[in-house]
């Protein structure tokens, strides 16, 4: 079906949450502690208006939007509405309205609220442009901002060191993936000729049959793996967790670390059902998800438990995307929007407990439920949906994604296994969660725990409530979410029937009570399960995290030798290097294509001419045999005499006369300088670096003549200068076509090479008035403002 074109109000809602960046420090000072309300409007607005397609892309509508935004380049400003980019902006934006809500309690009277919610928006433009963006380069711009924005919000708190070491973390592993995509999203413009996703997905099958599919899959998958966290790039993300609680509850859980689950589900229906897509996605993916659930066994503290739960999560609709299993395709978008909210509640949850009770390591908190009841409960619900427990749309998602990898006929008993065991992991952080902050005897805080104000308790409350509600009205959660957004990574209409109790007994529930009685069994020996996970990663003792510090150390210590070889102080090494390169950036072309110019044959010069080439050859000899630098010059002067002379003899007086004022001035600036600085011995070099220089100098003149040999025997393109001869009567009014091309066609270039005229002699004359300092005598050392006063003293 051919999207519609609609208006630009959804670029607008894209860029509305930059305009409300950019007030927000200033209705911050204006509102004081109540700057959080107006400002979760804009959010709520966008909410509202992306509801407005949940309708038509429901029947399997598709809307686009396009904008000019570097033409030349073919670079628009385009959006792309289906069900997934549908599905994805009402997470970002109904999440996000709640998150400037509670950011607003979490920070009230922190004196930079405003930033905050200054970086908050940005984040939140830059991934609804991710979700949204039909064009590539325009999407990479949008992922990269994320990075960014991400960057700066996990770095907030930027006087502690740990909170710049992960922001900056975070930053150089996503960043890297995203110059990955970018180089993947070249290779597929190359390969297609196309630059729309809209476009793309119209013919599915086009990257597939470009030859090039290899090296585009691996590139997508460097972005998308490092987005969302996928081993052996996981380890960012719980790192990331020094930012403070909201960005944890938006960036970390329900919206950036999901945007490489969204590349991976939006390119599905261009790179998916391939050999190498269900091999490499499932084995990750299920790694991950193991990975992530062993980690948050072992941790104590709130956050670091839901942070590696999400990795686990991510691995798991990772494992489930990669199977191209219609079923277990739908499982991954019911896991995806339950994820979403039970996630997002818990780390606000988390934030709230330590807020109110000043600490979130679950072993020095207990007995919370009377103290914290509103905040309990709205635990309770999201734990429960996380644990994938009846009546919850956790429970739902569950069910349909042991339904999908139990049928899928490639490795479906690998990845249930996986899926089993990962989720029974999940379900013992679940239950720690809900049970060990709240249950049990009342341990005394750092602070008196009481119910959090509105604005903390109000996202978790809606969105655990939410959780609840979808999966009573699962058939509609089905049409109106699951459906439209599962047609996206199908490529064609699909419908969808959900119910929130299975319809018999089957495998996907004898699947379910296996892993609730197995998280269960797990959940009553969590300290061991802690101690016995410490241990082995004690013995492991080297991973991942450490390796980044390894690395980064490595590159600065590499960089650091590079630069003292490269950059050691002396104009001779300099010199070697450039026209070194220069030369083999004029050799090598010419050498791997085999495309050297043939050799002319020698000309009949006239005795004269071979007169004036035999004193350029004694002013090369001249120069090479010299043995002070101002003879050197001198001598270098005759070449430039013998260049000009050749000019005057074949008809180019203007040429010859410059080329004249030219050598005639260098040779008198030089050697004055050269006297008054006194360096008129000549080098010393040995024979090594002799034969250096001169393969250097021989490299380069060589490349140079093939390089004029190669211009001058392509057939003569007249274009330029027939538009000169035409226009220089008419146009700039002058007879003499070398002087107008300088001072009208080139008049700024001429500008520009007066100004470096006046820049070198002002540098010469600075080094003419350089005088040599007399030395200090060493026995009258300088005396000190001190000593001076104790001689007056004495």
């Amino acid at each position: 079906m051919t999207p519609a074109v609609i208006d630009d109000t959804t670029l607008y809602a894209v860029l509305a949450p930059f305009a409300a960046a950019v007030v927000a420090p200033v209705l911050t000072r204006w509102f004081k502690h109540n700057a959080a309300w107006p400002l979760a409007i804009v959010p709520a607005l966008i909410f509202a208006h992306f509801a407005g397609f949940i309708g038509p892309v429901s029947h399997g509508e598709t809307f686009v939007a396009s904008r000019a935004w570097a033409p030349s380049y073919g670079v628009n400003f385009s959006v792309y509405v289906d069900g997934l980019s549908t599905l994805f902006a009402l997470l970002i934006s109904g999440i996000g309205t709640f998150i400037i809500l509670y950011a607003g309690g979490y920070l009230k009277g922190h004196p930079q609220q405003g930033r905050f919610f200054s970086f908050l928006f940005m984040f939140m433009g830059a991934m609804l442009g991710l979700v949204l963006c039909n064009n590539l380069i325009s999407l990479f711009i949008f992922w990269e901002l994320t990075s960014i924005t991400s960057f700066l919000l996990i770095g907030f708190d930027h006087l502690r060191s740990a909170s710049r070491r992960a922001a900056l973390q975070a930053l150089v592993v996503t960043g890297g993936g995203g110059l990955a995509l970018l180089a993947g999203f070249i290779v597929i413009i190359s390969a297609t000729g196309e630059i729309e996703m809209s476009t793309l997905l119209a013919s599915p099958d086009i990257i597939k049959d470009s030859g090039l599919y290899l090296p585009i899959f691996l590139l997508v998958l460097g972005g998308a793996f490092t987005k969302s966290a996928q081993f052996p790039f996981h380890f960012w993300l719980p790192n990331a967790m020094e930012a403070p609680t909201p960005v944890s509850a938006f960036l970390h859980s329900a919206t950036m670390v999901k945007g490489g689950v969204y590349l991976l589900m939006r390119m599905h229906p261009l790179l998916g059902d391939t050999a190498l897509w269900m091999t490499v996605l499932p084995v990750f993916g299920g790694i991950t998800l193991l990975v992530g659930t062993f980690l948050a066994v072992r941790q104590t503290d709130l956050k670091l438990m839901l942070a590696y739960t999400t990795v686990a999560s991510l691995g798991l609709l990772v494992m489930l995307t990669g199977t191209s299993h219609e079923k277990a395709l739908e499982g991954a978008v019911l896991y995806l929007l339950a994820h979403s909210l039970f996630k997002g509640a818990l780390f606000m949850i988390a934030g709230t407990i330590d807020h109110e009770a000043g600490t979130r390591d679950i072993t020095k908190l207990g007995g919370l439920r009377s103290a914290m009841p509103i905040t309990f409960a709205a635990a309770c619900l999201a734990s429960l949906s996380m644990a994938g427990l009846p009546p919850f749309i956790g429970f739902i998602a569950k069910e349909v994604l042991y339904y999908g990898t139990w049928g899928w006929p490639e490795m479906g008993l690998a990845v249930t296994v996986t899926a089993v065991v990962g989720n029974a992991l999940m379900l013992v952080i679940a239950a720690a969660v809900a049970i060990k902050p709240f249950f049990g005897p009342r341990i005394e805080t750092p602070k008196a725990a009481h119910e959090g104000p509105l604005l903390l308790f109000a996202g978790p409350v809606v969105l655990s409530v939410t959780g609840l509600g979808l999966a009573l009205i699962a058939h509609t959660t089905g049409e109106l979410f699951v459906g439209p957004t599962l047609s996206s990574l199908l490529g064609e209409f699909t419908q969808v029937d959900l119910h929130l109790l299975p319809t018999s007994f089957n495998a996907p529930l004898i699947l379910s009570l296996i892993t609730v009685a197995l998280g269960a069994l797990l959940f009553t020996q969590l300290d061991r399960l802690r101690n016995l996970f410490a241990g082995v990663l004690t013995a492991i003792g080297w991973g991942p995290d450490k390796g980044f510090d390894q690395f980064v150390a490595g590159i600065v210590g590499f960089s650091a030798w590079l630069t003292r070889w490269l950059q050691n102080g002396k104009m001779r090494t300099y010199m070697v290097y450039t026209f070194g390169f220069t030369a083999l950036a004029v050799l090598l072309p010419g050498y791997l294509t085999g495309s050297y110019p043939a050799i002319p044959k020698m000309p009949d010069y006239r005795f004269y001419e071979w007169g004036i080439f035999l004193i350029a050859v004694l002013g090369l000899v001249a120069v090479l045999i010299a043995r002070t630098r101002l003879t050197a010059i001198v001598s270098l002067g005759i070449q430039g005499f013998a260049v000009a002379l050749f000019f005057m003899m074949f008809g180019a007086p203007d040429l010859s006369f410059t080329q004249f004022m030219v050598e005639t001035l260098s040779v008198v600036i030089l050697a004055l300088v050269m006297t008054r600085l006194n360096l008129s011995p000549r080098d010393h070099r040995p024979l090594p670096a002799t034969l250096l220089t001169g393969a250097v100098a021989a490299g380069v003149g060589l490349g140079l003549t093939l390089t004029m040999l190669a211009i001058t025997q392509q057939p003569f393109d007249s274009r330029l200068s027939d538009f000169f001869a035409q226009f220089s009567r008419t146009v700039a009014h002058g007879r003499n076509i070398v002087n107008v091309i300088i001072v009208d066609f080139r008049g700024v270039d001429t500008l520009g090479e007066i100004a470096v005229v006046v820049l070198a002699g002002l540098c010469v004359l600075a080094l003419i008035r350089v005088r040599t300092k007399p030395d200090r005598p060493a026995e009258t050392p300088p005396t000190t403002t001190l000593d001076a006063q104790a001689t007056e003293a004495s």
